[in-house]
């Protein structure tokens, strides 16, 4: 795997790289997605983030209402605990690529508060297109995958994280594939 460093676009010299380039149009098209109806309540899209390519890649379920309103995934209090995870073992976050399955925050409201949703199925599967071309793109050697949604999104309905989380799965895109629960941070202790 080459650094998106050395990846130099030839006709554009000190320029952005191909990978850079070909991760802003992906975000570009996702930005205008209508595959689902979850764009509808959702203030915007919220693509992955991270170096491209990237050793490793986290999936989570969705966007919250923080990631939805600052249009990044993982800087509300779930990014707060990934954060916190991330440097007890060691791993500086802006090294990992971060997305979620799902791009468009769900939700209803309570109050003033916007109350978050699990996606359905179809909308999961309405955003598998944005998930394959972020792997594709980032080309991560380890996928992590937080939560059922994520991993159900990636590994398929039989995946069950009861059971599954931990363990090292197998994936035609990624050469290693774990999933845990989420937020990786699980209060039953390691896999």
């Amino acid at each position: 795997m080459t650094d998106a460093t050395d990846a130099t676009d030839a006709s554009n010299e000190g320029g952005p790289t191909r990978p850079e380039e070909a991760w802003r149009a992906a975000t570009a098209e996702a930005d205008g997605c209508r595959a689902c109806p979850l764009w509808e309540n959702a203030t915007q899209t919220v693509f992955g983030e991270g170096p491209v390519p990237a050793e490793m890649m986290l999936v989570g379920e969705q966007p919250g209402d923080r990631e939805d309103v600052e249009g990044q995934p993982f800087v509300g209090p779930a990014g707060r605990v990934l954060d916190e995870a991330l440097g007890e073992v060691g791993i500086v976050r802006c090294e990992v690529y971060v997305t979620n399955a799902v791009k468009h925050f769900k939700w209803k409201p309570r109050g003033k508060r916007r109350l978050h949703q699990t996606p359905d199925r179809a909308e999961v599967a309405a955003c598998r297109p944005w998930l394959e071309r972020e792997l594709a793109l980032v080309q991560p050697r380890l996928l992590v995958l937080l939560g059922a949604t994520a991993a159900k999104a990636e590994l398929g309905p039989g995946f069950r994280v009861t059971v599954d989380r931990g363990r090292p799965m197998s994936s035609l895109l990624v050469e290693h594939v774990v999933a845990n629960r989420a937020p990786l941070l699980d209060p039953a202790g390691p896999a």
